[in-house]
């Protein structure tokens, strides 16, 4: 069922305290189902001054000019012909002014923007019969309010006219609509039988004409709080959430019905803290239907197409691109983005609902990046952190987007972000003039969970090859698998020897339906491998064995055990996480094996002295370095997995976010 809420601005809307109107604006935002309308004296330019404040809720629809003006709230076009026919009859301004400018206590009201109308000053002594009679023979309507505005009207114009030619048109029924009003030129709102609310402090002859209507309440609190105290009575708006001192924003929610593909990873680590008992509240979004209730999340429910704009396209087609540093690939749609900021800002009002006073926010990822700068304008008193998972480019990479700015205004709002390595800090300071806080905090994964688990399983049953070459990555073309099999194609054009000696296993999942960013990398891929195959294979032997599929974790651990070379390529990575854990599982056995690892990831900064770095940039190096892993000998690669063993540490996933959370709380004073 339709629910509207009909409202005046200045003295209903506008009254009470900031305070107010921000518990109004949250109430609305956890109810979008409550459509908004602006029923106003004031004309268009002034609407949209009152609009740039962000405590005041965006009306689907506008009365304007004390309803001479009709408009739709999304581009301020005219509704006609609604409009035309509130304005029949209308002569002009200039006829109406020399018709009246015979009263001298009328004074016009130059300083207001005014349409379709004339409103004037008048002492209450001045609104005499012969002023009534003189507008009466014009033609036209007057209303008087507040002992001192005088409009002069259309004839059909009024604020009841103009929302019962809107209702009519929509299809609202009366028993859907609550008007709020506290002076005499809302009087023609409460006439239609509707709900409606006189707001505290409302004009007393407004109040005594309205009489004893059984559908009016009457609610001693004024302006924002009263009209919040009629939603609430008639149960259109349900009480606020309880707040937290610490609200946590990334776009997806824990797995609800299957384990997670590993222990490792943010959507594993926020899953891990939560249930170990951090003290706070995790906002996600979902587009699944009816989604169950869970401990601790709290979801923003997104239509299919919202979704799909938001995170297919703005997110993996416009965004990450740019992240990756291949700028070239990045598409802009202006619907595309329309809808990730539509998200943003429905993720920035759910937070701003459930926070605390004073509370801290920890937002994730690049999904979230129009978030701080419509926090830090609705709610002044949070503490904003975001740690980026991802790489962060650098700032030349960063302006070829062309909605740049608005990242740049947005993420300077910060109080504090966090990154995997310092280079990736030192692009985003760059890319803003006036940055915040950074710290450089580098995830782990849980060790000992990793080794517990490989000390209980089985190595992969693998090919009778004396070398497993073995890749764990979703399709991506950052993660360069199209240049693996072109380097493996390679080697065995150089090394004959190595043919029908080893086999490159490539696990390889695809993406969540409706990501259409990777089907050319996943076709040139899957023809590639083709080709490869056919060109080197032998009776009981081809060189790329390719599974495009998910494994379990403890599988993953089996892929892990199994292989000689681990071989990580990615042309950009936050971190890898995949790395860390093929270390993990491979330092529990006697005769370990080699990861080869890209100069670009976040993890080459960490095990630089002991892994074979790699440029997935240079076609010969990836060719030169996997030679290089295929031929080390067991007491190297022993020397090797020692050493990155060490590198690993133990630090938890969970000290991480111990760690984050400080920093985010730490007052810049103290640093």
């Amino acid at each position: 069922m339709s629910r509207i809420l009909v409202t005046d601005l200045d003295g209903t809307l506008l009254g009470g305290d900031a305070e107010d109107r921000r518990r109004l604006r949250e109430a609305l935002a956890r109810h979008p189902e409550v459509t908004v309308v602006f029923a106003t004296g004031r004309g268009p330019d002034s609407v949209r001054e009152v609009l740039r404040d962000p405590l005041v809720p965006r009306p689907r629809w506008i009365i304007a000019d004390v309803g001479a003006t009709l408009l739709d709230g999304v581009d301020f076009s005219p509704v006609e012909p609604l409009q035309g026919q509130l304005r029949a009859g209308w002569p002009g301004a200039p006829q109406v002014r020399a018709a009246l400018e015979r009263f001298p206590a009328l004074r016009y009201q130059d300083e207001v923007p005014q349409d379709g109308r004339c409103s004037y000053y008048l002492d209450p002594a001045g609104l005499t019969d012969e002023l009534a009679s003189a507008v009466a023979a014009l033609g036209l309507a007057w209303v008087y309010s507040g002992d001192r505005y005088f409009d002069v009207l259309p004839p059909e114009a009024s604020k009841g006219g103009a929302l019962r030619a809107l209702a009519e048109k929509l299809n609202w029924p009366a028993g859907s609509i609550l008007v709020a009003g506290d002076s005499l030129n809302d009087l023609s709102l409460f006439r239609l039988g509707t709900h409606g609310v006189v707001v505290g402090g409302a004009e007393a002859a407004f109040d005594a004409a309205v009489g004893n209507d059984p559908l009016v309440h009457r609610p001693d609190r004024p302006g924002a709080a009263g009209i919040l105290t009629a939603l609430q009575a008639l149960g259109w708006v349900t009480p606020p959430p309880a707040r937290h001192a610490l609200v946590v924003g990334y776009h997806r929610p824990p797995p609800q019905h299957r384990p997670p593909a590993s222990p490792n990873g943010i959507l594993p680590t926020l899953t891990s803290v939560f249930a170990d008992g951090l003290p706070g509240l995790w906002v996600a979004a979902t587009s699944a239907p009816a989604p169950p209730p869970l401990d601790r999340v709290s979801l923003v429910p997104l239509s299919a197409e919202q979704w799909s704009g938001y995170f297919h396209r703005a997110c993996k087609e416009t965004l990450w691109p740019v992240l990756m540093s291949e700028p070239e690939r990045s598409v802009l749609d202006p619907d595309s983005w329309a809808a990730y900021r539509a998200v943003n800002a429905r993720f920035a009002d759910h937070i701003a609902t459930r926070a605390a006073p004073g509370a801290t926010v920890w937002l994730h990822d690049y999904n979230l990046w129009l978030v701080p700068g419509l926090l830090r304008a609705a709610r002044p008193d949070l503490r904003i952190g975001l740690f980026h998972h991802t790489p962060f480019p650098a700032p030349e990479v960063f302006a070829t987007l062309p909605v740049a700015a608005e990242l740049r205004a947005s993420l300077a709002c910060l109080d504090w972000a966090g990154f995997h390595t310092a280079a990736f800090a030192s692009h985003f300071r760059r890319a803003l003039p006036s940055p915040p806080r950074t710290g450089v905090h580098p995830l782990g994964v849980d060790r000992p969970a990793v080794e517990a688990l490989a000390r209980t399983r089985t190595p992969a049953p693998r090919p009778a090859v004396d070398h497993l070459v073995l890749s764990v990555e979703r399709l991506d073309y950052a993660k360069a698998p199209v240049q693996k099999v072109d380097a493996l194609d390679r080697l065995l054009t150089t090394r004959p020897d190595l043919r029908g000696r080893v086999t490159f296993r490539l696990i390889c999942p695809p993406p969540e339906p409706g990501i259409t960013a990777y089907d050319t990398t996943r076709d040139l891929l899957e023809h590639r491998i083709a080709e490869v195959n056919a060109r080197w294979q032998q009776a009981g032997w081809q060189p790329v064995d390719y599974r495009p599929h998910s494994l379990s974790f403890a599988e993953v651990v089996d892929e892990y055990l199994a292989a000689d070379v681990f071989w990580v390529t990615s042309l950009q990575d936050g971190m890898n996480l995949t790395a860390k854990e093929f270390i993990a599982a491979q330092s529990t056995l006697p005769h370990p094996g080699i990861l080869v690892l890209s100069h670009h990831t976040g993890a080459a900064t960490q095990f630089a002295p002991a892994a074979l770095l790699t440029d997935p940039h240079s076609p010969d190096d990836l060719t030169t370095q996997l030679t290089r892993a295929l031929t080390t000998t067991p007491t190297e690669r022993r020397t090797r997995m020692t050493h990155l063993s060490t590198l690993l540490g133990h630090d938890r996933p969970a000290d991480w976010a111990t760690h984050v959370i400080a920093a985010i709380r730490q007052d810049p004073q103290d640093t």
